[in-house]
């Protein structure tokens, strides 16, 4: 499964596939739920469900389905307006689902995830195996953020990033994002002379374009977080279409329709994509050079015998950047030591000779070229 989807005209052959709808596809003006939208969306959904693929939802709408009922006057600003908005909106935006999948006789299944999800090993192959077993089951998992539980620093941000980093969680063919605009354009679409961008092959293609951050009344994106999350998809070998819920049959049919991002990279570790996008770091390691040169060629984990400092207050198991003497970053990984116990460490090579690593290889990522920070 899962070989790369290099043609818009091949998603109808795709094994599985991520479905991104957002707040403002899902929600009528006077902040309630969108059924007759709603409607259309699982229609799709289920003929490509009915001819074998299987589907895997990313549904934001949460708060913006807890804002009528609650009274409040537009998306709340406070965390804990938003957190409670979330819960009250949550299970009305599940039951909306589960009763439009339920007249094709289809389960659907929740799936909340925070930001830490991907840090915790066990947490993420825990995750990994439960969507696996649902799709096995001829389930739709309908995923979305645990908003009940994080916070500002604990965030992926917006629904975008989470559908991207979806896609490599389930080895998915194809990402497709959904908006209330038909695709990405030259321009914002309401100027004259605005015209769709029917393909993108590499960032090269959008150097000269100006892409709008500014989301909904009731969602956190715009087009610039779509953009980004199509670039983190494409970077590990999944295809992304941007497009509207109007254009969702005809793109699953394989019609030329709304933006096609290529695929720019391999395969790669989904988790290791989970660390280096989603969680937030923690602290920062310094190390050595010895450690800095083997960190770099890969393969290796970090040992204690190499760090030279620590920054910041940090616990066992968060995630930590790593960073050379000259301030230059090389990664981050999930450390093996708390900052106290990795202080008292530094520096005393013979204390640190011995010791479990401070980073495991399979818990390290590398940063990217052009994503240093010195």
């Amino acid at each position: 499964m899962n070989n790369k989807l290099l043609q818009r005209a091949q998603i109808g052959q795709a094994t599985r596939i991520v479905v991104k709808v957002g707040s403002s596809s899902l929600t009528r003006p006077d902040g309630n739920l969108d059924v007759d939208q709603l409607a259309t969306i699982t229609g799709v959904l289920t003929a490509a469900h009915e001819r074998g693929q299987q589907v895997v939802l990313v549904s934001s709408g949460s708060t913006a389905a807890g804002i009528g009922p609650l009274g409040l006057s537009g998306k709340p600003r406070e965390m804990h307006l938003h957190q409670a908005a979330a819960m009250v909106g949550q299970s009305r935006l599940l039951a909306a689902w589960e009763a439009e999948f339920a007249k094709a006789h289809i389960k659907i299944g929740q799936v909340l995830f925070t930001a830490e999800d991907g840090v915790n090993r066990r947490h993420y192959a825990n995750a990994q195996s439960a969507l696996s077993t649902l799709l096995s089951l001829g389930v739709i998992p309908i995923v979305n953020e645990n908003d009940a539980v994080v916070t500002d620093e604990l965030r992926f941000g917006d629904n975008d990033r989470l559908a991207a980093l979806t896609s490599h969680l389930v080895a998915s063919e194809v990402l497709i994002l959904l908006t209330d605009v038909d695709g990405l354009y030259t321009m914002p679409p309401k100027f004259e002379g605005a015209r769709i961008i029917s393909e993108v092959r590499s960032a090269r293609d959008l150097e000269s374009l100006e892409i709008t951050s500014h989301g909904s009344n009731v969602g956190t994106g715009g087009m610039r977080t779509k953009v980004a999350a199509a670039d983190l998809a494409c970077s590990g070998g999944v295809a992304v279409l941007i497009t509207s819920p109007e254009n969702l049959g005809a793109a699953l049919s394989g019609e030329s329709v709304g933006t096609w991002f290529h695929p720019t990279g391999r395969r790669t570790s989904a988790r290791k994509l989970w660390l280096e996008h989603a969680a937030q770091v923690k602290g920062t390691i310094i190390v050595d050079g010895g450690a800095a040169s083997a960190l770099r060629r890969g393969g290796t984990s970090l040992l204690p015998v190499g760090v030279f400092a620590v920054a910041g207050k940090f616990a066992s198991g968060d995630l930590v950047e790593i960073r050379q003497m000259d301030g230059a970053t090389i990664g981050r990984g999930v450390c093996g030591f708390s900052s106290e116990e990795l202080t008292r460490i530094a520096g005393d090579k013979d204390i640190a000779h011995g010791l479990r690593p401070v980073v495991h290889v399979n818990d390290f990522v590398r940063a990217r070229a052009g994503h240093d920070s010195h």
